[in-house]
């Protein structure tokens, strides 16, 4: 029994890592660019770059990788789509329309089976192959 509740503790911390280093690696792509850009005929877009978006996603490859290799499926998953979440709310949440929560909620899908399918890539190709257990 005990040591059942030291793997859950562990996958609870290992998701509250997780989700912080996340937030972080949001705020370091996309928390400092705010601005729309105006283009010559009216338009806008914005605020963040395609770039940031994809340096983002390629940067939480490695803390998932890292943590799924390390048995810790579940935080890895659960943290990066909180920590995804979290961060678009709180980036998003002053926007007037009121439709940030739409977009919030795309995130946290995304978030979601982009990690799953990175965690179950990675449990497919880890040495040994087995399953992990407690998935």
């Amino acid at each position: 029994m005990e040591q059942r509740q030291a793997k859950a503790v562990h996958q609870v911390v290992s998701g509250l890592l997780a989700a912080g280093l996340t937030s972080a690696l949001w705020a370091a792509w996309l928390g400092w660019d705010q601005k729309r850009d105006v283009h010559a005929d009216g338009t806008t877009t914005g605020p963040y770059e395609a770039w940031q978006v994809a340096g983002l996603a390629l940067s939480l490859l490695v803390p998932v990788c890292w943590m799924v290799v390390r048995r810790h499926v579940v935080g890895a998953v659960l943290g990066v789509t909180v920590g995804l979440t979290v961060s678009a709310y709180y980036d998003w949440s002053d926007d007037a329309s009121g439709l940030f929560g739409v977009g919030v909620g795309l995130v946290m899908v995304g978030g979601f089976v982009g990690s799953a399918v990175v965690a179950a890539l990675v449990v497919l190709v880890r040495p040994g192959g087995r399953a992990v257990t407690g998935m």
